[in-house]
């Protein structure tokens, strides 16, 4: 085989899994693997009735799982399985392991597509209002690796802070959202204390109204600015939330300002996709790449101006971080978390 007709292979290779992406994120939503995984061989017809779904759509979801080899079927018998080895990344059992919800994020680029051709052509970016898809799956995302990996996965990767969250410290969240990655903590550790601030109204209360109905007293909830911070906390965390800031520098000022000296603030951030000497042995690159140009430097807090250098790598949350004032700044990754590095950043 020639080197032309061995690309030409690959290429209907990747057009094959661009594809199976679609129908993978299609059928997360749709429950398909959740129903899948709880049944024994099952025909269409069932498997569309226990998914409260319509037959004929289920069976080409069913056709294409089963030309991708991700669904076997039994054609004597009729049945279509998933096997347990496959519904272990592709259920929502499966925590932050669940890849099929990151195959989402196909049809969510795919959404934004004709706008990042046009900035292409004539520069300028893509405004924030057009990446609502992508809000959604980031908070989906970010709610399982909460319930999934933050107490025993994320926490951890700053040493001694599991530890100190036991005895009893200050916390604060900003930006915290609706609330939820501290109600999870705030459970976990009820000798500490957590505050949450954000600017959204609606935001707060729903914070504080799970928070009631989980019975924590250790939580308060405030509408509030994170660049005028107030009070000293031990740990600052901000989840997936500083690119979202009008003002990202004021508030990395603001929250160390209000660390006390010996304090952490532990920041999640979308993991860069390194320059491509760096990248070439990484397993999800290309997927860090395309989310890198779809989203991350096609867009900024403003309605038009391009997001940060593809360049800069994972250097641009590092620099944003020392350039608050932060002397050291520690990395880590959580298992089964592809899209996410943490840094855990000091003041001395």
């Amino acid at each position: 085989m020639s080197a032309s007709e061995a690309f030409a292979d690959r290429m209907v290779g990747i057009l094959n899994d661009s594809a199976l992406a679609l129908l993978i994120g299609l059928g997360h939503q749709a429950g398909l693997f959740d129903t899948m995984a709880g049944l024994p061989p099952a025909g269409c017809a069932e498997i569309a009735a226990a998914a409260g779904l319509q037959e004929r759509r289920v069976r080409e979801w069913l056709d294409g799982m089963v030309a991708g080899g991700i669904v076997d079927h039994d054609p004597a018998g009729g049945g279509y399985t998933l096997p347990p080895d496959r519904a272990a990344c592709l259920t929502r059992a499966a925590g932050s392991g669940n890849l099929a919800g990151l195959a989402q994020y196909a049809a969510a680029m795919g959404e934004v597509e004709q706008r990042v051709v046009a900035a292409f052509r004539e520069g300028g970016g893509v405004p924030r209002s057009a990446y609502s898809r992508f809000r959604e799956l980031r908070a989906e995302e970010s709610r399982r690796t909460v319930d999934g990996a933050l107490v025993d996965g994320v926490l951890p990767l700053v040493p001694g802070l599991p530890e100190r969250l036991r005895e009893g410290i200050e916390v604060l969240d900003v930006h915290c959202g609706r609330g939820h990655a501290l109600s999870v903590m705030a459970q976990a550790f009820p000798a500490a204390r957590f505050r949450g601030v954000d600017l959204c109204e609606e935001d707060i209360a729903a914070a504080r109204e799970e928070a009631a109905r989980l019975g924590l007293a250790n939580t308060t909830f405030d509408v509030a600015d994170s660049a005028d911070l107030d009070g000293h906390y031990d740990l600052i965390t901000a989840f997936d939330a500083i690119r979202d800031l009008a003002d990202p520098a004021r508030t990395l000022l603001a929250a160390r300002d209000a660390l006390h000296d010996d304090g952490v603030f532990l920041m999640g951030d979308t993991a860069p996709a390194g320059p491509r000497e760096e990248g070439a042995d990484d397993p999800v690159g290309p997927l860090l790449h395309g989310l890198s140009l779809f989203h991350r430097t096609a867009v900024s807090p403003g309605t038009g101006e391009a997001g940060p250098d593809p360049a800069a790598g994972g250097r641009t949350a590092r620099r944003m971080l020392t350039d608050a004032g932060f002397t050291r700044v520690d990395t880590g990754r959580a298992e089964g978390d592809l899209l996410t590095v943490y840094y855990a950043a000091r003041k001395s």
